[in-house]
């Protein structure tokens, strides 16, 4: 079981930090072992140890990831030990997971162990690449660069999501009020129109008596069916975000729309190119880079082919430029590069200049999906509108014709 403590050294000096114990007593053995004088002592139980449902985990924000990073890279830089750092940075986070974090590495690098560690064991908070770059860093005592690395890494992440989630937003808000405009219409404004069309006995077009009946339904049930209403769709952005299923089959889905099969596409070659290229930064292997990058690449087809270049072609002695040839997955612009880099011997500098060339591709898909999204969205609130506008109308002039 894991302890948080708080203890006095011979000096005077507070210590903080973790410690994996099988109870208190065992705690406060070791610390009187170690010549510490205990004064608080606390079980601590991290994240990943809460029977949590699944949609409601705790994770450590891309903002809190990118600030930690940086930090730790620029103190490192200015000639600050790994101790003192992360206790400038316990102190900057007087709360949540981030401190829990720290604290752990801490405890982990008083036990001896290597710096990585901690971030191989939080696979939920940092991906194998973050942990495999941090490892070949801490190795090659080149930490500091490669923490900067890593957090430059991540803010380009972070300023790709925020361009996509901010492209999506007035189409995501204009499918939002068109929604709830079309239901305060059938729920509310139709049932009152349908009560004095039936008063006055005339036979109703059947498209009008069908959108009569819907909106008197729905008035008479509003509160049994609105939870439902609102629930589907939060229940379906849930499963198709959090699940491994959802996700698998939004994928499938997505996969056969043309316009969104070439983002995915060009995203996930921007994180391939981007992916490799640090990794190769960082000195590590080009075989077990391209087999760490295929589980980051987040597109399933690319990461079969990288792991048949990296199993097969590589293993077999093939160059790299040959080995991505052989997979027609990869456009022929990134094999032909990768050729020309790996003779060159600048094969890292021609993965940054293709990450930087699809981010740029990504940025152009982005605004035409936008673009595509909007006049439909129109379009499609125009049909429905019309079609609840124009079932009222008619009924109307028959009435007006009878007279």
């Amino acid at each position: 079981m894991l302890f948080h403590f708080l203890a006095q050294d011979q000096k005077g000096h507070i210590r903080e930090g973790n410690i994996n114990q099988p109870n208190i007593e065992a705690v406060l053995e070791y610390l009187t072992a170690q010549r510490l004088k205990p004064l608080s002592v606390k079980p601590l139980i991290l994240e990943q140890d809460k029977k949590e449902i699944a949609i409601f985990k705790k994770t450590l924000s891309l903002t809190d990831k990118v600030f930690l990073t940086k930090y730790l890279a620029l103190m490192l830089k200015v000639g600050t030990d790994l101790f003192s750092a992360i206790d400038i940075l316990i102190q900057d986070f007087e709360s949540g997971l981030a401190r829990k974090f720290l604290l752990e590495i801490r405890t982990n690098l008083e036990k001896g162990e290597p710096f990585w560690k901690a971030f191989a064991q939080h696979p939920d908070y940092f991906s194998s690449v973050v942990a495999n770059l941090i490892k070949a860093g801490e190795s090659s005592g080149n930490l500091e660069a490669t923490l900067e690395q890593v957090s430059v890494s991540m803010e380009r992440d972070r300023n790709l999501q925020t361009k996509v989630k901010s492209s999506l937003v007035y189409p995501m808000a204009l499918m939002i009020a068109s929604f709830f405009m079309i239901l305060f219409l059938v729920t509310f404004a139709v049932p009152k129109l349908g009560e004095m069309f039936l008063g006055t006995g005339q036979t109703i077009p059947t498209f009008t008596k069908v959108v009569l009946s819907v909106g008197m339904f729905l008035n008479r049930n509003i509160f049994l069916v609105l939870p439902i209403i609102i629930g589907i769709p939060v229940g379906l952005f849930f499963y198709f975000r959090k699940t491994t299923k959802g996700k698998e089959l939004l994928a499938n889905l997505l996969e056969k729309i043309p316009i969104s099969r070439d983002l995915m596409e060009k995203m996930a070659l921007e994180r391939f190119a981007s992916v490799l290229s640090s990794l190769i930064r960082a000195g590590m292997s080009i075989i077990q880079a391209i087999e760490i990058t295929a589980g980051a690449v987040g597109h399933p087809k690319y990461e079969s082919a990288l792991n048949r270049i990296a199993k097969e072609h590589l293993a077999r002695g093939l160059s790299i430029g040959d080995s991505f040839k052989k997979e027609a997955i990869f456009p022929a612009v990134v094999s032909n590069l990768l050729a020309i880099g790996e003779k060159a011997g600048h094969t890292e500098e021609i993965l940054r200049t293709l990450s930087e060339f699809y981010e740029t591709e990504i940025e152009g898909s982005l605004k035409t999906l936008v673009s595509m999204l909007e006049p439909l969205l129109l379009l499609f609130l125009g049909v429905v509108v019309g079609g609840i506008a124009l079932s009222l109308i008619v009924p109307v002039y028959q009435l007006v014709g009878q007279f």
